[in-house]
């Protein structure tokens, strides 16, 4: 099998109301780091203040506000300033959203077996949960 160091990764960014995620947000994270179904190679929350504003935290920088202390960030800084503005244009006004790097643990093993056997990955796209459950549920009515 090829050794890939990483594998496939995602930039997830997720709506909250107010400064910053929840408590149990950041435990399900952590569950799924622990459980080896993701690794999270950086995260950073960015928070929009009523006038526009931007405002970014790395997750090392939460302090004492939430506790974080499971989840070890393998590449920090993979996100970066360049990409807090891009990435906060889809920030609403007075909310937050947590941006993660998401390597997929599966996905690794998935590329590669391809790359072993010459595959090359042309096209990949995700369709959002929401998105999948909306259509399945419309489809089954």
């Amino acid at each position: 099998m090829a050794d890939f160091e990483y594998g496939p990764v995602e930039i997830l960014v997720v709506g909250f109301e107010g400064e910053r995620p929840d408590a149990p947000t950041f435990d399900a994270i952590a569950d799924l780091v622990e459980a080896g179904d993701i690794r999270l190679l950086d995260a950073v929350i960015i928070s929009r203040d009523a006038d526009g504003n931007l405002d970014a935290i790395e997750f090392e920088d939460l302090g004492d506000e939430v506790d974080i202390t499971e989840i070890e960030l393998v590449a920090s800084g993979l996100v970066g300033e360049d990409d807090y503005a891009d990435l906060g244009e889809v920030i609403p006004p007075g909310t937050s959203a947590a941006v993660l790097a998401v390597e997929l643990v599966w996905a690794k093993r998935l590329a590669s077996r391809f790359a072993e056997s010459g595959g090359v990955m042309l096209h990949a796209e995700r369709i959002p949960a929401p998105v999948v459950n909306a259509v399945l549920a419309a489809a089954s009515e």
